[in-house]
């Protein structure tokens, strides 16, 4: 549940902050340009990584199931705040709310065909290495089926935002360079913590390297 609850707040989050973007100029190699949105949004990755090593391919799909209702109720509810009209001493009036969350719809589309694809792809991957590594090299798999399934992800999500006229296509390129880059950086980073969480979590069920949690 604890591992659910963030992998929600991380996806519903990102959508939510998308339309900030900011720079980082990383040691004079690289500077990057990239969405807020793109802050949380590695966490969900490492989040279906834990729960596919430790509970199965099932539940990790199923938790990448919950997110979409939860992405698309969480639309919902801004659709309705965006309908009431503000008052007219409030700090936020209409016009700028509009504009933070007015794209929105957009953003959520977008990013829910992305995260389809890329989140299934990642899992399908994760799993297919565990059976061919017969469950060992955890690293391999973390990161062989992130980088490729967040290669799909930021092409999708840049490419439908463009394609919606949200985004300039003379950014598309960059765009992707960036972000496809920073989620590499950060899934090569967040290895520590995948083998400190399935360490933590074997312990607690008891379980053997490769092993999961039995639900029959």
């Amino acid at each position: 549940m604890v591992l659910s609850a963030l992998f929600i707040a991380s996806l519903v989050v990102s959508n939510l902050i998308f339309q900030k973007f900011f720079y980082w100029d990383f040691f004079g190699i690289h500077t990057f340009e990239i969405s807020v949105g793109i802050l949380p949004y590695p966490i969900t990755f490492l989040i279906t990584d834990i729960i596919s090593e430790v509970y199965g391919k099932k539940k990790a799909n199923q938790v990448v199931t919950t997110g979409i209702f939860a992405s698309f109720f969480s639309l919902l509810i801004i659709y309705v705040a965006d309908a009431v009209p503000a008052t007219s001493w409030s700090p936020i009036d209409d016009s700028l709310f509009e504009k933070v969350f007015g794209a929105t719809a957009i953003a959520v589309f977008a990013s829910m065909v992305a995260y389809l694809l890329a989140q299934y792809i990642d899992i399908h991957i994760f799993h297919f290495w565990k059976r061919l590594t017969k469950g060992k090299h955890l690293w391999l798999r973390n990161n062989f089926s992130t980088f490729l399934s967040q290669f799909v992800d930021t092409f999708s999500v840049l490419f439908l935002l463009c394609s919606f006229g949200k985004l300039d296509w003379k950014l598309f390129g960059g765009l992707l360079l960036s972000g496809f880059l920073f989620k590499v950086m950060i899934a090569a980073l967040d290895t520590p913590l995948l083998y400190a969480a399935v360490y933590g979590l074997r312990r607690i069920f008891n379980l053997k390297q490769a092993e999961e949690i039995s639900f029959d």
